[in-house]
């Protein structure tokens, strides 16, 4: 079982839970790889791993191949797209969809994807209740929508009991003594449950919950700044982005707004700032969300005017080319050689992504390199001279990938032969502390001349021979060559 979620998420429990539950093995993996795409799937069969609980977002990432050796998929945390399932669903894997909000502990339902049909998020698993209600708390005919409402073992407690009784009130209608309202609009239908969205303005980016509210409140409070709502937008390659959309006065300064947003919010509450001329309103008079423009014309720079393509024929092929790929991940046209991927809204996410279309062009960049080299300029740099590459088909001239050259064989012979001495001081070291334990149990045998009886298929060996043994091989200023990394492991910087 793959533990790939950080323990800030709730989900994490499900990953240790269905190992334990199951008697089966547990398998950290680091973020970043987990974030990597191409990079995880090796690593996954080599640790025969073959369950995997996470996020659609981070599936999303992920070639179907890196799942070869992966028999149940699990889906969670936010809404799932429907090519998603049909893409990774296969005869030899179950890849399921499953609901359930952080105070409904982990997930209250779930159903299985890859079928013909809508995605569903299905119905109640053991021990759990479920309602759709209308505005008056009453439940809702067949095909009808509205709020989803939770019951059942695993909902969760407020050691207030004020607030507790707010969050959990009883559903008289339903003739529940606890129930929570979660807030998100579903449909019913006897098949499963399909989930249509938030009744409020609370939406998920990235497996976590983003109140816009919260965000229009910072954005306002900026300098320079008249008005201001957030949105949440979806790139050309299909990631969510949170949008900061505002009208400006002169005065106001994107970079210095960008710090102002870094100590008010969390990081994954940052969003992308774009500039517009107005924002549309509905007759109400409230922000119309759906109306705010996407894509952006030029959010990247400047106080958002158009970037056009005779920027971009300014710049070298390399540069040129990997600007648009810039577009495509983040949703913004950048054409400065100095613009930073990351302060123009790139993020872990967004750079898996970034990397795995510049793998089309050259194999060997890793997530690392684009941390390394964040401007537009040193990035292109890991491109080379891309001269007449032929983008649609993501191979060079010559028709072929770039790839690191592999280990030469005389390399590999030498760091074999110099591992054996280092084998062999470790084995020496184990050797030492047998003959030490010997010693200490004919001693406890109440014979310290050697001649125990209960322990006398021991060797007894001279206490010098031993005080010299430990000082060589187990003390610090001795024993270190022992307990230097192997070639071929890796050892903290």
């Amino acid at each position: 079982m793959l533990a790939g979620l950080s323990v800030a998420f709730d989900a994490s429990c499900e990953e240790m839970w269905l190992a334990w539950r199951n008697g089966a093995c547990l398998v950290p993996a680091p973020r970043s790889l987990v974030r990597s795409g191409e990079d995880l799937g090796p690593w996954l069969q080599r640790r025969s791993v073959t369950a995997v609980s996470t996020v659609p977002t981070l599936a999303s990432l992920w070639p179907a191949e890196a799942l070869e050796s992966v028999r149940l998929l699990i889906f969670g945390g936010e809404a799932c797209p429907p090519e998603l399932g049909r893409r990774l669903a296969s005869p030899d894997r179950e890849v399921w969809n499953t609901y359930g909000p952080t105070e409904a502990t982990v997930v209250a339902c779930g159903a299985p994807l890859g079928g013909p049909g809508p995605v569903r998020i299905g119905l109640p698993l053991a021990g759990w209740a479920l309602a759709v209600v209308d505005a008056e708390g009453h439940p809702v005919p067949e095909g009808g929508q509205g709020e989803l409402v939770i019951g059942g073992v695993g909902l969760a407690r407020y050691l207030d009991p004020a607030k507790d009784a707010e969050k959990y009130a009883p559903m008289p209608t339903l003739g529940w003594e606890r129930a929570y309202r979660s807030g998100d609009l579903v449909r019913f239908e006897r098949e499963g449950l399909i989930f249509l969205g938030r009744a409020d303005d609370q939406v998920k980016v990235g497996g976590r919950r983003i109140e816009l509210g919260e965000v229009d409140t910072a954005l306002q409070g900026l300098p320079g700044v008249t008005a201001a709502a957030a949105a949440v937008r979806r790139t050309e390659a299909g990631t969510p982005v949170l949008v900061g959309y505002l009208t400006v006065t002169p005065e106001f300064q994107r970079q210095e707004a960008r710090a102002l947003l870094a100590e008010e919010l969390p990081a994954a509450l940052v969003p992308l700032l774009a500039v517009v001329e107005d924002l549309p309103t509905r007759t109400s008079g409230k922000v119309d969300r759906d109306a705010l423009p996407w894509p952006l014309p030029g959010a990247g720079g400047g106080a958002g005017g158009d970037v056009d393509g005779d920027a971009l024929a300014d710049l070298p092929p390399a540069q040129a080319w990997l600007a648009e790929q810039w577009r495509a991940v983040l949703g913004v046209a950048v054409a400065s050689p100095d613009a930073d991927f990351f302060e123009v809204g790139g993020g872990s996410l967004s750079a898996a992504q970034l990397v795995s279309r510049i793998r089309a062009r050259r194999a060997e960049v890793t997530v690392a390199d684009l941390y390394d080299r964040p401007r537009l300029a040193a990035m292109a740099e890991l491109l080379g001279d891309l001269g007449d590459d032929d983008p649609t088909t993501g191979s060079g001239a010559d028709g072929t990938f770039s790839r690191p050259s592999p280990t030469p064989r005389l390399t590999q012979l030498l760091q074999t032969l110099t591992a054996v001495p280092l084998y062999i001081l470790t084995g020496a070291r184990w050797l030492v502390y047998v003959l030490t334990a010997g010693n200490l149990l004919h001693l406890a045998a109440g014979s310290p001349n050697g001649a125990g009886e209960d322990f006398s298929f021991l060797p007894w060996t001279p206490w010098p021979v031993i005080a010299v043994g430990l000082l060589v091989l187990v003390t610090p200023w001795g024993g270190w060559p022992s307990r230097r990394s192997r070639p071929g492991s890796c050892s903290p910087v």
